[in-house]
């Protein structure tokens, strides 16, 4: 392929991408249906880097012009606090006990990223009297109109309080490294959540690959397996986020990796996946907002 064809590809690529976002755009604002659309980022195991692709993806959108909200549900564990370089004062925990409204427990990350600290006070959510949810849920009903993204980080794992999580949101991307590790314990959380649940539709990111290559292969490998003894799975390709150095620096630093290093290999492969998001779910009916996966969370019971 000579240059010339090769730069006529891109551009038509691109050109395509920006109209795809402008119908995206457009749906949403002519929708009668208000709210942000909730992703769960989530894995079967720690250490793949998801807390770190929920920081990322979340600057990727406000960058958009889409306003981002980080709702930290991996609980015990402050990973988006070291990314982000900050020290959150108080958490849900609070506002559950009516010490604090919402608002005042809401923290700003970089780039005006709104984050809310979860704390281990999630837990407690579907123990409410009615009366204290329905007064949570008025306070969750304000954020509608305030942002166009819910990123949920979840705990890693398949215990109730991930597969809860994962069940409220609208949409689920499961975090995979090439490790096999990582891939059995993604296949046991997907398992979980498709058998005990009934939960069908799940985007798969990789993370930490060497490049595109290696990402299609741990995809194809993980979908064929699916593929036969989960047979009515959706399990599609969200991309991946390549093995990039200056992503571990830029956790040293208690920076996002986007912020420090903006034309890095893995800051780009974030920017390509908020846009992806985006476009898969143009047109989609958005059950998913504030107000109802927090609903949804309350009417569950925690095992």
């Amino acid at each position: 392929m000579d240059q010339a064809t090769n730069l006529r590809r891109i551009i038509k690529e691109e050109s395509g991408k920006i109209q795809k976002l402008k119908k995206y755009k457009d749906d949403r604002e002519s929708s009668k249906i208000n709210g942000p659309l909730v992703i769960a980022v989530t894995s079967g195991k720690g250490g793949v880097g998801k807390t770190n692709i929920v920081g990322n993806l979340a600057i990727a959108y406000q960058r958009m012009k889409k306003k981002a909200l980080i709702f930290d549900a991996d609980l015990g564990l402050a990973n988006i606090d070291i990314i982000y370089g900050i020290n959150p004062k108080h958490t849900i925990e609070e506002v559950i006990s009516g010490e604090k409204e919402l608002s005042q427990i809401i923290v700003k990350g970089p780039e005006n990223v709104a984050i809310i600290p979860a704390s281990s006070g999630v837990q407690e959510l579907a123990h409410l009297s009615e009366g204290h949810k329905i007064n949570l849920l008025n306070e969750f009903d304000i954020l509608n109109s305030k942002f166009d993204i819910l990123l949920i980080d979840t705990s890693a794992g398949i215990s109730s309080n991930v597969t809860y999580f994962n069940m409220a949101a609208q949409e689920r991307v499961v975090v995979v490294t090439p490790e096999p590790t990582s891939i059995t314990d993604a296949y046991a959380l997907i398992k979980v959540m498709f058998n005990k649940h009934g939960v069908k539709d799940f985007y798969l990111l990789m993370n930490m690959v060497k490049d595109e290559k290696e990402a299609k292969s741990v995809y194809k490998n993980m979908s064929s397996v699916v593929a036969k003894f989960m047979g009515s799975i959706s399990l599609d390709y969200a991309g991946f986020i390549p093995y990039d150095k200056h992503l571990h620096d830029s956790v040293s630093r208690r920076e996002p990796v986007s912020c420090c290093y903006p034309e890095a290999s893995s800051s780009q492969s974030f920017k390509k996946l908020a846009e992806y998001l985006l476009i898969q779910t143009m047109g989609k009916s958005n059950d998913g907002n504030i107000k109802f996966f927090f609903k949804r969370l309350m009417a569950r019971k925690t095992g």
